[in-house]
């Protein structure tokens, strides 16, 4: 048996191709069903992003495992495999279990770090979940990998450092001004970076924002989003006297601010204070203002040189995540090898208990006499000496079935003990329980069976 990963994302297909690949969310519990209902495939989630499509699967063969899923893409899809299966990647087993801690963390996302992945996984796996297309392997893998995240996120400073041109501008006015609550922005044109902009600076408590555009109708759209103004470009120098940022970035071929501007703006503002972020190229803010005193400065290259210097802090932080990845691969594991002795322990109990209960009744119908404190002083003993022989085999054996040769020592020590008819049972009535307090697949839930190959 083996966990199996294949997809394609942003760094093996381009956009045109990820979306003829994205699945449609109403559609997704159908897929989901067919997949599953597909030769080889035992348990499967799917996650569709606009970045990534992946299944993660758990099949019985590997060489079926690996080309059932391409058929079912192409038929789903209705795109002949011949044309996407260069875009895919098939990763197996460790790698596929590393590929979803990664994945789930934010360090397989373009933006290396980021969170909102870590909701998308959780809502593929409880839609898989809820059409009873996973099973123990991938329920367990994926709690695993979600808790990681969180664990991840909040013990790494990996999501604390501005990777986005828009929001280091917002983290250099939160060192000058610490706080915008009582800041006044005004953003100059009404493009999508000055979108972007805005929202930062709203989102992180500015409330009176202000647009200038040259078209008022524009202005006006983008302002609205934020309860703002909207003014148009004859009246920029008045309404820069009352901004206490100011971020711009349109299309012009020249300066729509210069430093005879920002003189004249400085002293109606009796000197206070002016932060100012130019995100054009070319430049809209002319770079000779920066030689006036209390204004602040910044062009795309100083937000680019902090991007960099941020990327290369997370990047610090990735590496922490990495060795934590590590941990719960084996983790993961060593749940994976427990789950075959479980039945044979629990064989071995049972047929141990039933004979020391046949035992104390032998006793009893021999000696009829005993006393009730007679009889719970010899059932305590021979519950002691059941314990005490079963206790090291039982030690043993789960430190066996960790090792490469688990399944033998598995098999083994069922057939010292003669267990086998009882195992069997066993592992059928796991099914059931299992199937009927997870509604899971059956197949994947007898778990003496199961290994993970390395």
């Amino acid at each position: 048996m083996h966990i199996l990963t294949i997809g394609l994302n942003y760094k093996t297909a381009p956009v045109e191709i990820r979306e003829k690949f994205a699945f449609q969310a109403d559609l997704l519990p159908h897929a989901l069903t067919q997949l599953r209902n597909t030769k080889s495939i035992l348990e499967c989630v799917i996650l569709s992003t606009c970045n990534r499509m992946e299944l993660y699967l758990v099949v019985d063969y590997l060489h079926s495992g690996e080309e059932t899923p391409k058929i079912f893409l192409s038929e789903w899809f209705g795109i002949p495999k011949k044309e996407f299966s260069k875009y895919l990647y098939l990763l197996k087993d460790d790698e596929a279990i590393i590929h979803l801690f990664r994945v789930t963390c934010g360090l397989d996302s373009m933006v290396l770090g980021e969170t909102q992945i870590l909701g998308q996984v959780k809502e593929a796996w409880f839609t898989a979940q809820s059409c009873q297309s996973t099973g123990s392997l991938l329920n367990t893998l994926f709690k695993q990998a979600v808790t990681l995240a969180k664990k991840a996120h909040s013990e790494t400073q990996i999501g604390e450092n501005a990777v986005s041109v828009s929001y280091a501008a917002v983290e250099l006015g939160k060192k000058i001004f610490g706080s915008f609550s009582e800041k006044s922005v005004l953003v100059i044109g009404a493009g999508e970076m000055s979108e972007l902009t805005a929202k930062h600076f709203h989102a992180n408590g500015a409330k009176n924002v202000m647009v200038v555009n040259r078209t008022l109708e524009r202005a006006e759209k983008l302002s609205s989003q934020f309860g703002g103004k909207a003014f148009t470009m004859e009246q920029l120098n008045h309404v820069m006297i009352h901004a206490d940022i100011v971020v711009s970035s349109t299309g012009s071929n020249h300066y729509v601010v210069t430093k005879e501007d920002i003189s004249k703006v400085l002293k109606a503002r009796n000197h206070r204070p002016l932060f100012l972020i130019d995100i054009a190229v070319p430049r809209d803010l002319d770079p000779a203002i920066n030689e006036l005193d209390n204004v602040y400065l910044y062009d795309i290259d100083d937000l680019e040189g902090i991007v960099e210097a941020n990327l290369q802090e997370r990047a610090k932080e990735a590496e922490r995540i990495k060795a934590m990845i590590e941990e719960e691969l084996v983790a993961f594991k060593n749940w994976v090898n427990t789950l075959g002795v479980v039945p044979l322990i629990t064989s071995l109990r049972k047929k141990a208990t039933a004979i020391q209960e046949e035992t104390m009744q032998s006793i009893l119908n021999k000696m009829p006499n005993l006393t009730d404190r007679e009889v719970l002083i010899l059932k305590k003993h021979t519950k002691s000496i059941v314990n005490q022989l079963l206790r090291d085999p039982i030690l043993r054996i789960k430190e066996m079935s960790a090792e490469s040769n688990g399944d033998e020592a598995l098999e083994m020590f069922s057939k010292i003990f003669a267990l086998e008819e009882q195992v069997e049972k066993e592992e059928k009535k796991q099914v059931l329980t299992s199937s009927k307090e997870q509604q899971v697949n059956s197949k994947t839930i007898a778990a003496a069976k199961i290994t993970v190959h390395s």
